[in-house]
């Protein structure tokens, strides 16, 4: 019997990474007049529905994917948030 879950994956620099996106806001914003804001990164966000035989299966297919297409393991990390909706 399979599952179907839900998967909220962040993407984001390496903290050692230069983000020249997150930069350019930072500088946008204080010429804004928002100097107040700091540190800003920017990522990537996605959502996708899968289903596994079990969390442990979807979570090790998620890492997969992630590694292989949805982030450069070299350059960023990735968190993965799994929920499971309903057995199939």
């Amino acid at each position: 019997m399979t599952q179907k879950f839900q998967a909220q994956i962040y993407v984001t620099l390496r903290p050692s990474v230069l983000d020249p996106a997150g930069t350019a806001v930072q500088s946008g914003l204080a010429h804004m007049g928002y100097t107040n804001v700091e540190q800003i990164r920017i990522g990537k966000y996605v959502e996708l529905s899968l289903t596994a035989e079990s969390e442990s299966a979807a979570r090790s297919q998620l890492d997969t994917i992630c590694d292989q297409l949805l982030a450069n393991p070299v350059i960023e990390n990735y968190r993965i948030e799994l929920q499971a909706l309903a057995t199939v």
